[in-house]
């Protein structure tokens, strides 16, 4: 018997990071027991949800664009007789500007923090009674997953799983502690029933997240949780993001030795080379230490690849110290980074700051910065070349008979190889590195 077609239409546009995609997901699950099914048209959509980031400038300024078009979308539906379009923003935005955010678009019908999505079907059907209550954003972390149940629809072979919220660090660049709260962990034993779960349906692959995902003290640390999933059937990768050099502990970095399915790459921010501005950040650590803490990394596995990050500009940064930075660059080696100009975020102690550097400046240092990580990404995979490595395929490529996967190492492998290797784990000779890809053949012939 077909399935029925859901009465109504979700479309989620999603902002930033890794979090974010994983609360959409979520979101979609506890609206489809409303009647809500997915679409990618949102002038298809009966409800639109803008899942938000306010950690640049830019990325919250594109979100009120967005609502504008949003907005000429509904009006041109509604004088066409069509029915209502409700519209949600959802995430950091929502949980920072909620108030300003209506009146800046008194479009928007509802505002959800990050912490209480799970309360988007009450809302909606206050809405839709009477455009009721519309903000919902001050509720603690353990009441959303309490709320949320452990089954999950995954989409793929490698799915997102949320183990750690919040930021107990206060950068001084940085909102997450004002719109995300303290740092909290779930319980081990939920997170387990959400990857068995999640291992059931077909998922090979598991990223555990955390704004500060290190920081996870739940029942022994993370590296403790990291091999109480390892034994789980079917789940052969694990990953984790995004880490903070400072909750590096001994335990989590013998993890990486000795636990096979926790996968060779790691993404530790450094933000800066330079002591004088990581303090000025308020990073609590220093170049050495972050550098010192990479060298036990690669000790206890010399194949990682290391990813960072890093801003440029920041207030009171000279010469002296973006040359810093491009000197630890050189020393720790990235196999990738993500590299930023600094942007005021309203509300954060760096946006008052004396010393704020010129535009011109910030985007010369950058493209000098990028560079060179450009430089180190390009050699990382050339030297992957001629290696056979394990690519879990995950989707076709743009090419007929054309897979793409994962290396251990989050390159992306482009192979020709027949339809039913996906979701499989298949090793794989690579022959050419790209910038931002690899491509191979397949080390056996398939049977």
């Amino acid at each position: 018997m077909s399935q029925t077609a859901p009465e109504k239409r979700l479309y989620i546009k999603t902002y930033g990071c890794q979090m974010n995609v994983y609360d959409s997901e979520r979101m979609a699950d506890v609206l489809a027991p409303l009647g809500y099914g997915m679409t990618d048209d949102p002038t298809m959509a009966d409800l639109v949800v803008l899942n938000t980031c306010h950690i640049r400038e830019k990325a919250t300024e594109k979100v009120y664009s967005e609502l504008g078009k949003i907005r000429e979308m509904r009006d041109e539906r509604l004088a066409g007789g069509g029915a209502r379009m409700t519209i949600a923003v959802a995430g950091c935005v929502a949980q920072a500007e909620g108030e300003e955010i209506m009146r800046r678009q008194p479009a928007v019908d509802l505002v959800v923090g990050p912490q209480a999505y799970h309360q988007l079907p009450e809302l909606i059907a206050r809405t839709h009674r009477a455009r009721g209550e519309r903000l919902s954003a001050d509720f603690a972390p353990d009441e959303k997953f309490d709320a949320l149940t452990a089954e999950r629809r995954p989409t793929g072979v490698s799915a997102f799983l949320t183990v750690q919220e919040g930021c107990d660090k206060f950068c001084t660049f940085c909102v997450v502690p004002y719109t995300r709260g303290g740092e909290w962990s779930r319980p081990a034993a939920d997170i387990e029933a959400e990857a068995r779960s999640l291992a059931e349906k077909g998922v090979r692959e598991v990223t555990l997240l955390g704004q500060n995902v290190n920081a996870y003290d739940g029942e022994g640390g993370l590296a403790a949780l990291v091999k109480r999933l390892a034994a789980i059937d079917g789940l052969d990768r694990i990953r984790y993001t995004t880490s903070h050099p400072r909750d590096m502990d001994d335990a989590l970095i013998a993890a990486h030795g000795d636990v096979p399915e926790l996968m060779p790459y790691l993404h530790l921010p450094v933000q800066a080379g330079s002591d004088k501005i990581l303090k000025t950040m308020n990073r609590a650590h220093t170049a050495e230490s972050y550098v010192r803490v990479i060298e036990k990394i690669r000790a206890a596995r010399p194949d990682i690849a290391i990813s960072g990050d890093f801003i440029v500009g920041f207030p009171g940064e000279r010469d002296a110290d973006f040359e810093a930075t491009l000197q630890l660059v050189r020393e720790v080696g990235y196999a990738s980074c993500f590299s930023f100009k600094y942007s005021r975020r309203p509300g954060t102690p760096a946006a008052a700051m004396p010393g704020q550097v010129a535009e011109a400046v910030k985007d010369e240092r950058l493209a000098r910065l990028n560079a060179l990580l450009d430089e180190q990404r390009m050699a990382f995979n050339a030297a992957t070349a001629g290696r056979v490595v394990n690519v879990l395929f995950e989707k076709a490529g743009r090419h007929e008979g054309q897979l793409i996967g994962k290396s251990p190492y989050l390159q992306a492998v482009h192979v020709t190889a027949p339809d039913r290797m996906l979701g499989q784990i298949v090793p794989v000779r690579v022959e050419t590195a790209h910038q931002n890809s690899l491509s191979g053949v397949l080390e056996l012939e398939p049977a």
